[in-house]
């Protein structure tokens, strides 16, 4: 029986080694999300733009839109802000923006000197709606089909090869 204990650092040796090398082949690019397929979850938040008119989960309901998580704090933003533009001025998608715990002032004055691309701005102050949809940070773009459900998420710069991939979804809705 002592004997057995000694084969005991081996064994774990092994086992480590083997939960190490299966780890390898994990693409760290990949966040999955338990929404998929989920209905966009449910909220009340002010609008940027009009601290008094409240959006909430019915306003992204109707056809399909893109949800852009931003702010003026992320520097990937910034970098991603011309494709938004682009998108937005195809018209082929409403982009509803998400402006995630950011300050008002500052993300109005943002959006002025570069131009708006969003159909409107959720105001996520504290970041509950981000917490509840599972951000992981600045910037992250989810697209939703007519019905609110969430259909894709990308976590991330979103650039011309990810938007080509999403309209091929958007086309499939």
């Amino acid at each position: 029986m002592a004997r057995m204990w000694l084969f005991l650092p081996v064994l774990l040796f092994f086992i480590l080694g083997g939960l190490l090398w299966k780890g390898l082949g994990i693409d760290p690019k990949i966040l999955p999300s338990a929404l998929i397929n989920q209905t966009f979850p449910n909220f009340k938040l002010e609008s940027l733009k009009t601290d008094s008119k409240m959006l909430t989960r019915a306003d992204l309901i109707g056809k399909p839109v893109l949800v852009n998580v931003w702010a003026t704090w992320c520097p990937a933003c910034r970098q991603e802000h011309a494709q938004l533009l682009q998108i937005a001025n195809s018209k082929q998608i409403p982009i509803i923006g998400l402006n995630y715990k950011d300050e008002r002032e500052s993300a109005l004055t943002w959006l002025e000197q570069l131009d708006n691309p969003y159909k409107f701005n959720i105001y996520d102050h504290d970041g509950m709606l981000g917490l509840d949809l599972g951000v992981y940070g600045a910037p992250e773009t989810y697209l939703l089909d007519k019905n609110g459900i969430i259909q894709y998420r990308h976590v991330g710069v979103l650039t011309a090869e990810t938007w080509q991939q999403l309209q091929e979804l958007i086309h499939a809705l």
